[in-house]
């Protein structure tokens, strides 16, 4: 393997109750990339009419979860107030900070039908810093996410800076989120913009530094290492990364701390169901047996 990749990750399949996702991130060898400490891939998959997939009213602290979707429609509800329906291209960030609850749900007006559903849903850990914030959700549509020219291919800035480019998202730490689509012999090129770096196969097949990268596989990059390839095919990749973690994370169920009694305060918490309430909802996860 060239030396500038770290290593290759594979998707495994994890049920998370309305389906099954691709759990990228985290894995044993490698618990963050930048601030990105979760990766799920949803699909590409149609749901059937009738079937239930809402992912119902489940509690966060300590992280930012952010959905991107390549195809389909979900509603986001939260603890803070908002409703919001995400189409393809736009992003819902949602920071947690000291505790919110969120669900997402089948639009309404699809009630009844088949439907589809592809996308990503990753956490960013927040800083030591920011860890106990007060959560907030911003909603950003496709069309306000720039885009910017890296050799002869364009990429969405879905979060981050580059090339004199800003997405609208704010961050509490040096982020980047590109989303890259190439057709097959395209080239994509990316020089050590951040510490940390890794690309993953959303579609297609590419050569990553040499390397073949099948979809739904992840190549994390050597530190300060670029990134490098040649879609085989018609391709989707997505590139993620930025400043490391200030200091390790405590992982249990949907609770990331730097401090691991704050996440046994948290699963408290939402055992008495203590954590602020979605209005208008009264379904909810429980809280796991074991290991979470």
């Amino acid at each position: 393997m060239d030396a500038s990749l770290e290593r290759i990750i594979a998707a495994r399949p994890r049920s998370i109750g309305a389906f099954t996702v691709g759990r990228v991130l985290p894995v044993a060898q490698r618990r963050s990339v930048g601030p990105f400490v979760f990766l799920d891939h949803m699909g590409p998959v149609t749901l059937a009419a009738g079937e239930q997939t809402d992912v119902l009213p489940h509690p966060h602290i300590g992280l930012s979860t952010v959905t991107y979707l390549f195809d389909g429609e979900m509603v986001h509800r939260d603890s803070v107030g908002s409703t919001q329906t995400i189409r393809p291209g736009d992003i819902n960030w949602m920071t947690a900070g000291r505790g919110v609850v969120h669900s997402e749900r089948a639009p309404p007006h699809l009630a009844g039908q088949d439907r589809h559903l592809h996308g990503l849903q990753i956490w960013v850990a927040l800083p030591r810093a920011h860890e106990e914030t007060e959560p907030f959700f911003a909603h950003h549509p496709v069309a306000t996410l720039p885009t910017v020219q890296l050799g002869n291919t364009t990429a969405r800035l879905v979060v981050g800076t580059l090339q004199g480019q800003h997405s609208p998202v704010r961050t509490f730490s040096r982020t980047l989120y590109l989303d890259v689509p190439l057709h097959a012999g395209q080239t994509f090129e990316l020089g050590a913009v951040e510490e940390e770096l890794a690309v993953y196969v959303v579609e297609g097949t590419v050569h990553l530094h040499g390397q073949v990268l099948a979809e739904k596989n992840m190549g994390v990059m050597a530190r300060g290492a670029g990134v490098a390839l040649v879609a085989q095919s018609a391709a989707r990749v997505v590139v993620v990364g930025g400043e490391p973690l200030d200091g390790p994370r405590f992982m249990w169920w949907n609770f990331v701390s730097s401090r691991r009694e704050r996440v046994e305060e948290a699963k408290r918490q939402w055992r008495e169901q203590a954590f602020p309430p979605i209005a208008g909802e009264t379904e909810f996860v429980p809280l796991p047996e074991g290991p979470g």
